[in-house]
Formats: C-alpha cells, structure tokens, sequence
C-alpha cells in the first residue's frame, strides 16, 4: 500500500511539473523531460483531447458501462497513453476506452504515459495498438491495415513487422474491404463471422454477394455451408427460383441501393403492372429491429 501511495504522490508531482510554465516540455531534449517522458502521470482529464486518427469506431455503451464500474470501484489500472500537444495539452493516442468510462463516472484525473509524437507517429501508435486488440471486429481491423498503408505508406511487409502478424493474414483482412458496405456492415454487427466474409470474397459480383448473405442470415448456414454455397454460384448451378421475379423499373432499381445502405439491409421490393408495391426491410433480432425503429424515428 506505501508503494501505491508513493507512486501516486509521484504521478501528482509529475502534473505539477507539467503545469509550470518554465518547465514546459516539448521534446525529448528539454530540461525535466526524462522526468516526464515514459512516466505515469496523473493528468486532468479536461486537458486531454480526443485522438483524431482513432481507428476505432463502435464502442458497446453496455461493456463500457461496466468497465466504468470497474473503474469505480479498482480506478484505472492499466494508463491512457498521449501525446503532449502544447502547454498542458494533451491528444490520446491509445485507451479510449478507459479514458470514456473515466468520464463516465466524473473522474477529474486519469495516470497516463506521456509521448511526444507528431501526427503521423501518433497515426501509427493508435493503429498499430488498435489492431493488436482482442476486442476489435473484423471490419475495424481491415480498415486501420488500409489506412497504415494509405496515411503511412507501409508495405504489407513493413506491417507484419510492425503488428507481429503474418502477411497472408494482413491480406485476407483486407480483401474483406471488396464485400458489399451492407455485408460489412453484418460483419461489425455480429451477424456473420469473419469466415463467412472470407467465403463470400470470391464471388466479385455484389449483387450475388448480397443474395448469398440474405441466404446465411435466412437459413444460419455455417461457413462450411456458405463455402459450398458459394461453389454452387461460382459453378453456375444456383438453384432457381420457383418463380422467375419480373424486371423492376429502373427507378426501383436505383433507390433499392440507397435503401439498403440506409437501413444496413438489402431491401426487398415487389412491384405489380399496375405499378403499386411492396417493400420489405428484414431484421434479425430484437437489437437489429430496435436499431431499424431508431432509423426510422430520426428521420422523421
């Protein structure tokens, strides 16, 4: 306890350097700045920003709630870490999460590392951090790959080095980024797994995607089934349907797309000759539905 005592006296000494003119540190050069660099400290939360270059995306209200009440109850074991932007200003780099359920329960101060880092140091930090996370779907993880190769120009070479992960598997998580917006969009969900989008990739038309994607939330195929399924469309012997569906108008045709991305489905429309029709949104569970309801409600 007299250990966890000194090391928190410590971290309130560190924040009181940090708030002293004179003592202003900005690179690693600067005098006090071994003092700082490296070490926990207890920094005001209001001082610290959100990092732009954040990767992640989706943070689950119900896990965050409970890693608040962890935090109430343990404080913050494991430090934020930042980047210093200025006078007592700070950006974070790594530990969003711990940093909104600080908030969550009004905490005034979070221990943080503190690193001097420039923009693009910072975009690496963050996604090389989020990637190695366990917590993260699929999609999230595709997308800081893309971005590590579109912001910091790596190689996917380069990228194995720095995320300790074999190329073949930085190149199957970003062949998921070919999927239809709305099956990666099931994917973040939960409503598909990783194989199954790695199963759906080889067919390149996406119509046929979305219609194999309808079939594995209909029918809770496996992957197995969803490999074989998608045998059957690269084979050309998709069975047909009972009855061939007529050719929409070209006007439903165009808005079935903007539907579906808007809802996160693919929309079914039938039309009758006389031009009246139906349109059909799924949902898969009480959750999706409750998020459709939401939709719909706000567009009102």
């Amino acid at each position: 306890m007299a250990k966890a005592t000194k090391k928190q006296a410590l971290g309130r000494g560190l924040s009181a350097l940090l708030k002293d003119p004179s003592n202003d540190i900005s690179s690693v050069q600067d005098k006090n700045a071994d003092k700082v660099i490296g070490n926990i400290v207890e920094l005001e939360i209001d001082t610290i920003e959100i990092n732009p270059f954040q990767p992640r995306t989706n943070f689950n209200e119900e896990t965050l709630r409970e890693l608040a009440s962890s935090i109430k109850e343990l404080g913050v074991i494991q430090p934020i870490t930042v980047r210093k932007l200025g006078f007592n200003a700070f950006q974070l780099v790594s530990g969003e999460r711990r940093f909104r359920a600080s908030k969550l329960i009004g905490l005034k101060t979070i221990p943080a590392y503190i690193r001097i880092a420039n923009d693009q140091e910072s975009l690496e930090m963050a996604l090389v951090e989020n990637i190695q996370r366990q917590d993260l779907d699929p999609i999230e993880i595709a997308l800081s790959y893309q971005r590590l190769i579109d912001e910091i120009q790596l190689t996917q070479e380069q990228m194995s080095e720095r995320v300790g992960k074999k190329r073949s598997t930085i190149a199957n998580y970003l062949r998921l980024l070919k999927l239809d917006p709305i099956i990666q969009t099931g994917m973040r969900d939960g409503f598909i797994s990783m194989g199954h989008g790695r199963a759906i990739i080889n067919i390149d038309e996406q119509s046929k995607q979305l219609a194999i994607y309808e079939k594995i939330i209909t029918n809770k195929l496996s992957v197995r089934d969803t490999e074989a399924l998608v045998r059957q469309y690269q084979n050309n012997s998709t069975p047909k349907s009972k009855a061939e569906p007529e050719e929409l108008p070209t006007y439903i045709k165009n808005g079935v797309k903007t539907f579906s991305e808007y809802f996160g489905h693919h929309i079914s429309v039938k039309v009758s000759k006389s031009g009246k029709g139906s349109i059909t949104i799924p949902f898969h569970s009480e959750e999706d539905f409750n998020r459709i309801q939401k939709l719909v409600k706000g567009a009102k």
